[in-house]
């Protein structure tokens, strides 16, 4: 069953035309990743299906429910997560305030749980938003959303600034949402990351899709990692034992 559809999107910031009839879809349990490069369309298309941007025409819907014109606090309702580029935590609230914002619903997740997955956040639950590195705050932002139970997380750029043994660890907490149930749509530049963990891909290209299938196929060819995604061909190795 379909968690996400996307159909034809045509999104406009005043009169630039940025998605050019995109359409995707996130199926239940799945992590599908958005991949492109810098201005392809990848924020733009999450903040259409999100309701921050509305789009001019396309449709949206979630658990087969029509959202394209909804609020964003109805669509989050649905059990919709958005962790959005640049983490966007309160840098005067402490960690253990931080992770009080979010308003409860009923599910898995809860303050402790959030603990015992992220221990380093459990260590600096004292600590304001601000003292808190790169990751530590991409662990924080990931953790407000999983305290609303949501059944889809959407996650834009959760590597971007990170070192690459922080990256291995946000990753590893993607990729067991899978185990969680909770279906993930990931927009990542760190290419080889994002493929490694997703069932399937998509990349953009001037606000279009010009690739989409399964995420193995398409690390394979070389050529259009580098053309289509604009990323770097470095290795990327999961944490040993946790593959």
């Amino acid at each position: 069953m379909s968690a996400l559809e996307v159909e034809g999107l045509h999104t406009y910031y005043g009169k630039s035309h940025i998605l050019h009839g995109v359409s995707l879809e996130l199926r239940e349990g799945e992590i599908v990743t958005l991949l492109g490069r810098n201005g392809a369309g990848k924020t733009t298309t999450l903040r259409s299906l999100v309701g921050l941007t509305r789009a001019r025409e396309g449709a949206v819907r979630i658990f087969g429910q029509a959202t394209t014109d909804w609020p964003p606090f109805r669509i989050a309702r649905l059990g919709l997560g958005y962790v959005p580029e640049g983490r966007r935590i309160f840098p005067n609230l402490t960690v253990d305030e931080n992770l009080r914002v979010p308003i409860e619903r009923p599910g898995p997740w809860d303050i402790p749980r959030i603990y015992q997955l992220f221990p380093r956040l459990a260590q600096r639950k004292t600590n304001k938003g601000r003292q808190l590195s790169g990751g530590e705050q991409e662990m924080l932002a990931i953790a407000r959303a999983l305290l609303l139970n949501p059944k889809i997380l959407v996650l834009d750029e959760p590597s971007q600034g990170l070192a690459p043994l922080i990256v291995q660890e946000v990753f590893r907490v993607v990729k067991s949402m899978r185990q969680e149930g909770i279906s993930v749509l990931l927009v990542e530049q760190n290419v080889r990351a994002a493929v490694e963990i997703a069932d399937r891909a998509y990349v953009l290209d001037d606000g279009k899709v010009v690739f989409s299938g399964p995420a193995a196929e398409f690390a394979k060819d070389e050529q259009r990692v580098r053309a289509l995604a604009g990323a770097s061909a470095e290795e990327w190795a999961p944490p040993a034992g946790r593959a």
